[in-house]
């Protein structure tokens, strides 16, 4: 069975109702990223960081999976399928995907602001329970989201960079990477592979790794990439 690796960005979810980052009217225009959503931020001021986030906890509950995200976990009955996502959303497992890397973490869950790492720390709550300024940890620290602020290493890079590597197939969905280090993935793939993105923005990778460029958005092009896909 071959192994087939998925990399998706905000793009995937933005169909479903979910504000991506960094296009013209993402969610980077509307509100202050250093402010909310920076580890400088957050020293400064938890109270409006925990805010910020338990409102993006809260809207995951008014969204659903798309048709781009069960397309992908279908695919798991033709392949080994790991999908590695830059989103905090639990859409793909929600779709039925069953072997989903979270680089930037996710916010179902939370963990501690000591060592937001320490597995000892993280846990899953309801996505309405809002996260509140002494609310502790379980080193005793304040609780926060289990997300990668700005600021903060990925530590899932190297599990991502190894999964990467075992690729068969790879494919890009909803990021046209320019998000590091995630876009940085794609040095990882073993040479001449097939290798697809769809994503409506420019793509600059195709005579470098040999993309084929679906330029529509996620929805959209599912059905197409599994059309490529039967003819491999």
């Amino acid at each position: 069975m071959k192994h087939l690796v998925v990399l998706t960005g905000a793009g995937i979810s933005a169909e479903s109702g979910l504000s991506t980052f960094r296009d013209n009217n993402g969610l980077w225009t509307k509100v202050n990223a250093e402010e909310l959503a920076s580890i400088q931020g957050y020293r400064k001021d938890r109270a409006k960081v925990l805010a910020f986030y338990n409102e993006r906890r809260r809207n995951l509950l008014t969204v659903k999976p798309n048709h781009a995200h069960k397309i992908l976990a279908e695919l798991e009955k033709e392949y080994m399928v790991s999908i590695i996502t830059q989103n905090v959303d639990d859409l793909h497992e929600r779709a039925g995907s069953t072997n989903v890397l979270h680089l930037h973490g996710e916010l179902k869950k939370v963990t501690g602001s000591n060592n937001p790492n320490n597995e000892r720390c993280i846990k899953e709550i309801p996505l309405d329970q809002p996260i509140n300024i002494g609310d502790k940890a379980a080193d005793g620290s304040q609780l926060r989201p289990f997300v990668v602020l700005f600021g903060e290493s990925v530590p899932n890079m190297t599990a991502a960079k190894h999964i990467c590597k075992t690729a068969d197939i790879f494919v890009v969905i909803g990021t046209s990477l320019v998000v590091y280090p995630a876009a940085t993935l794609i040095e990882s793939i073993p040479w001449g592979i097939p290798c697809y993105i769809i994503d409506p923005n420019e793509f600059y990778g195709q005579d470098l790794y040999g993309f084929e460029h679906i330029r529509t958005t996620a929805v959209a092009g599912i059905d197409v990439l599994t059309s490529l896909l039967a003819t491999l």
